[in-house]
């Protein structure tokens, strides 16, 4: 029995132990995680697996002075500011909800896809998205054109921009209300904007170097456009841009006012009362990638028809960042996603330039624009 001046102290001691002990003990356990699984980001055997949005402390970029997130221990593209555009940096970064103070999210549509080669490689990864940006997957027997608002069977030609698969039971039905969203800088949405009209469609346009719109006040819209076919819709601009964060909680606006401010689809859709949008035309300067994803992890995507959009190969994009294979990777698993939340591709037609990821590069193109059909709508 120890001394009676002891017999307090020990119980102390041991008391003062247990914290450090817990905590070895979980450090066992993290690490003896299989090392696939914590470095790539994989399962055991290869295949992709959904992933959920952590906490991670910012990283700052010594150029921009911006905040990055890096993800690659998730084996996900980090986030990051990359070079151009800065039309998009006009908004106010204050009134959006920063990755790292949002709750853990289930990425519900979006899976990253396992590497296309054992081991990590940029021309692996290059070889396998290009089937996925140039092949059709779906063969229509009538089709709409830029432009046209009668349905033809034109082959899709890649000297034509984009195609409409005009099937009929894709199309909107007779009585219903057509809408179609557009969101372009440069005007190349005006064939687009003439087709949808020619059906009939009410069409939102947004560009947020409007100088006056009309804020999604049909009373301010422009006057209604008639097609040749005797259809006729209405064009309702709007002063603002797509986003891939939501908006802060409490700094949501008001059902059926937008303002000028940047908002993701889903919100947009809401204040609009638009529970579905029959056909988008997307030109997004190379935010493409993440907002496709926010369209996937909130489920909007399920609520296109058909869509028509540009993506960019030239650099990583918006908020995205890697090594070039880690890139190409990310791309392709978003495009895996389209496809597997229903989307065919119906049209292909190469842009300008022959450089990915500033590598040139003699069989793909530094952009395309890329047209699909939901097939499970």
């Amino acid at each position: 029995m120890p001394p009676a001046d002891l017999r307090g102290v020990i119980p102390r001691v041991a008391i003062l132990l247990i914290p450090p002990i817990l905590i070895t003990i979980q450090l066992m356990v993290v690490f003896r995680l299989p090392q696939d699984q914590r470095d790539t980001g994989t399962a055991a055997d290869g295949t992709g697996i959904v992933y959920s949005v952590i906490s991670i402390e910012p990283r700052r970029s010594a150029r921009h002075g911006t905040a990055s997130t890096s993800a690659g221990t998730l084996g996900l593209p980090g986030v990051g500011r990359a070079e151009g555009a800065e039309e998009m940096e006009k908004r106010d970064d204050r009134g959006y909800e920063d990755e790292n103070e949002m709750p853990t999210r289930q990425a519900r549509g979006f899976v990253l896809q396992s590497w296309a080669a054992e081991e990590p490689s940029f021309t692996a990864e290059l070889n396998r998205i290009l089937p996925f940006i140039s092949r059709p997957q779906v063969n229509c027997s009538r089709v709409l054109s830029p432009g046209e608002s009668q349905a033809s069977q034109v082959s899709g030609s890649p000297d034509l921009r984009w195609l409409l698969c005009a099937e009929e039971w894709l199309l909107p039905a007779e009585k219903k209300t057509c809408v179609a969203y557009s969101f372009s800088m440069d005007g190349g949405d005006a064939d687009f904007i003439k087709t949808v009209l020619g059906l009939g469609c009410e069409v939102h346009r947004f560009d947020p170097s409007y100088s006056n719109a009309s804020g999604g006040h049909r009373g301010n819209s422009l006057a209604s456009s008639h097609g040749d076919d005797g259809g006729s819709g209405v064009v309702i601009k709007h002063k603002m841009w797509l986003e891939w964060r939501s908006l802060r909680k409490g700094t949501r606006r008001k059902r059926g006012i937008l303002g000028s401010v940047s908002q993701t689809l889903r919100d947009i859709m809401q204040a609009l009362s638009h529970h579905k949008v029959d056909f988008l035309y997307a030109d997004l300067l190379s935010a493409e990638w993440r907002i496709f994803q926010n369209w996937m992890e909130q489920g909007t995507l399920l609520s296109i028809q058909h869509l028509v959009a540009t993506v960019h190969l030239q650099w990583a994009g918006f908020e995205v960042d890697g090594t070039n294979e880690e890139v190409v990777r990310y791309w392709f698993s978003i495009l895996h996603g389209l496809k597997a939340s229903g989307f065919q591709l119906v049209h292909s037609s190469p842009g300008e330039g022959r450089s990915v990821l500033k590598q040139s590069t003699a069989s793909t193109h530094s952009s395309y624009t890329l047209s699909w059909v939901n097939m499970e709508n």
